[in-house]
């Protein structure tokens, strides 16, 4: 048994529970620097005994300090938001500006040195494509990360853990397929994914990826709630105010509900008892020729046609 899971675990399971969370399991785990973590698997302790456990990974290295505040901070703020995602019919799920509906796994944290001889710090993971085939098959396409902080944007993260980087990493990995600098395949080996100081504002102190509009935000949570809820989740309410999104997005909580509130006038959600859920209605459902242009449309457009040109035998080199 390693260290780390008998210094971690009861604590974490007591913030756990706090929040509303039961730990399934925590098992001693080695990270890819070869350093002890625990891997803890987080659920919802009400969830009806018919219907499979939606779970989500938490893993710490075992100098993750429980005695610092800030860590206990960021632990905290993790761990409420991951009980909220849980009661998502798909809780790893993030969307992109351009429609690309995505599952997230397989993250290993915390950051590793590179190996490659850069001086940036690393976590590997991947995302998968959420959008089914035409037969209603599952989806192959698929991308493998490497997403790499630069030695300067390092000086702005307290902690090279999951609690305090997993936002920035995935809003990381959805602004680089934003910019058609990362593709979805078959199979293949890892893609990088910078991430540079160009992501944080030192004056103001926050994670800055896009800028987007309160239009923009409402077609955004209307095409999270076609994918995810109507699509995948059997119309169930989803969490429309994630601040991982409103991070992306430029936002605030606040504007997302306003957004939220605004897709319910329109016919398109019914707000839940929670008023940051939404269910979506009919109206939503209809529209899905149009979700799925703007998935055809952002696939092509992260699709490399250079690639593409010499495959076929097309080129001047």
């Amino acid at each position: 048994m390693l260290a780390t899971e008998s210094a971690l675990t009861p604590r974490v399971t007591a913030s756990a529970s706090a929040h509303g969370l039961q730990v399934l399991s925590s098992e001693p785990a080695v990270s890819f620097s070869g350093a002890p973590t625990t891997r803890f698997t987080l659920a919802l302790p009400s969830a009806p005994a018919s219907t499979p456990v939606k779970t989500l990974q938490l893993e710490l290295s075992d100098a993750y300090d429980l005695d610092n505040p800030a860590y206990i901070e960021h632990l905290d703020t993790f761990l409420k938001d991951t009980a909220r995602r849980l009661l998502n019919p798909i809780p790893a799920a993030i969307l992109t500006l351009g429609g690309i509906p995505l599952t997230y796994s397989g993250f290993a944290w915390p950051f590793h040195e590179s190996t490659a001889g850069a001086d940036t710090s690393v976590v590997h993971g991947q995302v998968t494509l959420a959008a089914p085939n035409p037969d209603g098959s599952a989806n192959p396409l698929l991308a493998k990360i490497a997403a790499a902080m630069t030695v300067t944007f390092r000086e702005f993260v307290k902690a090279p853990e999951q609690p305090f980087a997993e936002s920035f990493i995935l809003n990381a990995v959805r602004k680089t397929l934003d910019q058609g600098q990362l593709e979805l395949v078959k199979s293949g080996n890892r893609q990088p994914v910078p991430v540079t100081t160009r992501y944080f504002s030192p004056w103001r102190k926050i994670f800055i990826f896009n800028y987007t509009t309160e239009p923009q935000r409402r077609d955004f949570l209307a095409a999270k709630a076609f994918w995810f809820s109507s699509v995948h989740g059997g119309n169930a309410p989803i969490w429309l105010a994630d601040p991982q999104d409103a991070q992306y997005l430029n936002a605030t909580p606040a504007d997302l509900r306003a957004s939220i509130a605004a897709l319910a006038n329109e016919g398109l959600v019914t707000l839940a008892e929670d008023a940051e859920f939404a269910i979506p209605t009919p109206a939503l459902a209809a529209r899905a020729p149009e979700f799925q242009a703007h998935l055809t449309e952002a696939l092509a457009f992260i699709k490399p046609t250079f690639n593409e040109d010499m495959r076929h035998g097309h080129t001047n080199m």
